[in-house]
């Protein structure tokens, strides 16, 4: 009889991990407290407690061909960055192609998840819903499966403003934020220069009076776009620049990066200079930031000191007057409620998961906390990889090592994060791309052997080695091999330029694909050399 795994939310995390529990054999009952799939990007006009909450505007930092699950790309037509309402789209395409959707419990809510008296020898769980009607059910699982997202609990740190109780005006944090409407023709202060904040003072820009980005320590800013107007993730996120970043001084690599940036717009100038170098924290992805300080529109502001009535103190001493209302893009917390406290590390609920997936405190791995990383990737891929692996652990396909060992490894990766992140839970969640994902894959059997690839299938292989790292690399080979994945990997710049060639321009002549054949053929074999050389590096990871 197969064991049944509670899956927890029906978001990226949750669709991926209903597929991966049928792929190995498993009986998956997902448990979605909303009417419908998608979590984080299911748009709607009013938050809701508890539940993951986006702007109206909002647009997806990475591209199609990165985020994509591995073994169904997004429809060539698709943009190459796409909004909440097109990945709806794509999560109802997956939800459909493997039919997942008769999986889903919607208008579900977990209230607790709990071990059972034999857990030490069933490892299962005792796992108590409530239905839309309030009538409670309590169930049996093998497995558990957390993808409830970690955007839902937002940080709203207004005992560090002085004087902010005296503030006529309205303030709300971004979880809240949907639309610039309400703030037509206002004075908006936006506290924090993340992703969101960026792009919510873009947004806010175009249709208040004035709007001013308050700012601690500044952030390197980026565009989606680089050299010839491609992704920036598909031509930055390869495992040969993965490599030559190894091989080169970090300060040198700093100095590249920060001088590379500062040709487009001087960080200086603008206001944007931050106090870290800008390998040390995850870079501001914002077309639109740059331009709008330029017209004036968006004003660079420090950290707020204080406020006296509607006006706003910095701390360098400058003022800003009749301000109408503020916005708190200060970040989120992350807890889960339902789950035992004796699974949190300390007071703060921090979660100590060995690879950010398996709490180690457990007799038995039947438990997996799936998607509570950052990374200065895609979040999907890495999630998809998790949810391979977690699924094949709880099937008994799959062994973790021992608890002592899984701790030594998670106060190591804390440890190598700190110096960035001084806050331990923050510290915690960070991964680095690539590295994590060839991590999780070794694990799952999946990592792709590069040498071997550029020996026998070298069209395929330098592709893996020097082109995007895309998420058709993990389907190569191993469990839950896909037999599209060569395709996927040869065609993905093609269904990058599909949704761009909507005007006929005649074609212009280019380098033979003769010579580029011969060109890959006869560097093969060096091009294995580099990439052994590579999975050592991956190794000391």
């Amino acid at each position: 009889m197969a064991k049944r795994v509670a899956v927890i939310g029906a978001g990226s995390s949750g669709l991926t991990s209903i597929k991966c529990c049928l792929d190995e054999g498993l009986e998956p009952v997902c448990f979605e407290s909303s009417d419908d799939i998608g979590g984080l990007w299911k748009f709607k006009e009013q938050p809701e407690a508890d539940r993951c909450s986006i702007y109206r505007s909002v647009i997806v930092n990475t591209s199609k061909e990165m985020m994509c699950y591995s073994d169904f790309p997004m429809p060539d037509h698709f943009p190459n960055f796409v909004n909440n309402s097109t990945i709806m789209q794509y999560f109802r395409l997956y939800a459909e192609h493997f039919s997942l959707l008769k999986h889903i419990h919607f208008q579900t809510t977990v209230r607790s998840v709990r071990q059972r008296p034999d857990f030490s020898n069933s490892g299962q769980w005792e796992v108590v819903t409530v239905d839309r009607d309030g009538r409670e059910e309590t169930h049996v699982f093998d497995g558990v499966l957390v993808c409830a997202g970690h955007f839902t609990q937002p940080i709203k740190p207004l005992s560090d403003f002085p004087g902010i109780d005296t503030f006529p005006g309205t303030i709300i944090h971004s979880w809240e934020y949907k639309d610039p409407d309400p703030y037509l023709g206002k004075r908006v202060v936006v506290v924090g220069i993340g992703n969101s904040g960026g792009d919510i003072a873009v947004d806010l820009s175009r249709a208040c009076e004035k709007t001013f980005l308050s700012t601690r320590k500044g952030a390197w800013v980026i565009g989606r776009v680089v050299d010839r107007g491609l992704p920036l993730d598909m031509i930055m996120m390869t495992r040969a620049r993965d490599l030559f970043y190894w091989l080169l001084p970090r300060a040198l690599l700093n100095l590249i990066w920060e001088r590379s940036l500062n040709q487009r717009h001087d960080h200086k100038l603008y206001g944007l200079q931050p106090v870290h170098r800008i390998l040390d924290q995850r870079v501001v992805i914002n077309d639109d930031l740059p331009g709008r300080i330029l017209l004036g529109e968006l004003v660079m502001k420090p950290n707020v000191q204080k406020f006296q009535g509607s006006t706003v103190v910095f701390d360098d001493g400058t003022v800003e007057e009749k301000i109408d209302a503020v916005i708190l893009c200060t970040g989120y917390d992350y807890r889960f409620p339902f789950l035992p406290t004796s699974l949190s590390s300390g007071s703060d609920g921090d979660l100590k998961l060995y690879r950010r997936i398996f709490p180690p405190s457990l007799e038995r791995p039947t438990l997996a906390i799936l998607g509570l990383i950052q990374t200065k990737g895609p979040i999907m891929p890495a999630a998809e990889l998790q949810a391979r692996w977690a699924t094949r652990v709880i099937a008994g396909l799959n062994h973790l090592p021992p608890a002592e060992k899984m701790d030594k490894t998670i106060e190591k990766d804390v440890q190598a994060n700190l110096k960035s992140y001084p806050c331990p839970k923050l510290a915690a969640l960070q991964v680095d791309h690539i590295p994590y994902l060839d991590a999780i894959a070794k694990e799952v059997g999946v990592c792709p052997n590069i040498a071997w690839l550029l020996l026998r299938d070298p069209a395929v292989g330098f592709r893996v080695f020097f082109g995007p790292c895309s998420p058709y690399q993990f389907r190569l080979n191993g469990p839950g091999h896909w037999s599209g994945a060569r395709q996927a990997i040869l065609t993905q710049w093609d269904r990058v330029a599909k949704p761009m060639k909507t005007r006929p321009i005649p074609e212009t002549s280019s380098f033979s694909l003769f010579f580029w054949l011969c060109l890959s053929g006869g560097a093969a074999v060096i091009f294995a050399l580099m990439a052994i050389r590579f999975h050592k590096y991956i190794d000391m990871h």
